[in-house]
């Protein structure tokens, strides 16, 4: 059997060529369409690529090295303040329909291996699976940003028992794409609901430019 081609490019007979590697490892976190989410690259190939074939075919070790990317992504949100109080990466939730159909959860999967990253760079990290939907809500691609969080508001809920031990800890939203920030943004507020206030958001991309810091 002949190992896969790069995910990212489909040149080499890898998962993850070198050049690709390479692109996905230097790529320079910035603020995105809300200033207080960073992502690690825009949303263009390769990395959409590699996260299309993590999310959707089941490219399972590409979760290290976008993981690594989604952890600088964490610690360029969060600047100064990522070594001042423990870490706590809360990702998007999936639905169960999702996660049965992939197999996997992709962004719990990413926020672990950030996890491991920041904790390689002397970071106090862990991750938690606090957020649940409370409703159906309608597939986002084609919608509008209005239409975008029309759509979320409300949909997103915390559970009590899952917030246990985690006092003290700075939560900071992660997935693998932003496009509006409308689900960051429902997110956000279902923490604050819950009494966790975000610190920050970071994604491994952007569907956009990013800006300047």
């Amino acid at each position: 059997m002949l190992p896969a081609r790069c995910a990212g490019c489909g040149t080499d007979r890898t998962q993850l060529c070198p050049a690709c590697r390479h692109t996905l490892a230097t790529a320079r976190p910035g603020p995105t369409v809300l200033p207080w989410a960073h992502a690690a690259a825009p949303y263009t190939d390769p990395v959409r690529q590699l996260l299309l074939a993590h999310k959707e075919r089941g490219a399972l070790r590409l979760a290290g090295p976008l993981g690594e990317a989604l952890g600088r992504a964490v610690r360029s949100a969060l600047g100064p303040r990522a070594a001042l109080t423990p870490l706590l990466l809360v990702p998007m939730p999936s639905t169960p329909a999702a996660v049965r159909a992939r197999g996997h959860d992709p962004t719990l999967r990413l926020a672990a291996a950030a996890v491991r990253s920041l904790r390689r760079a002397g970071l106090d990290a862990r991750a938690a699976a606090l957020l649940r939907h409370t409703r159906p809500v309608a597939d986002q691609a084609g919608l509008t940003a209005a239409e975008r969080r029309r759509n979320l508001h409300g949909a997103l809920t915390v559970l009590p028992r899952a917030r246990r031990g985690l006092a003290g800890r700075q939560a900071v939203l992660v997935d693998d794409l932003v496009t509006t920030g409308a689900s960051l943004a429902e997110a956000a507020r279902a923490l604050a609901a819950a009494g966790l206030p975000v610190r920050a958001a970071a994604t491994v991309a952007a569907a956009g430019p990013l800006r300047s810091g």
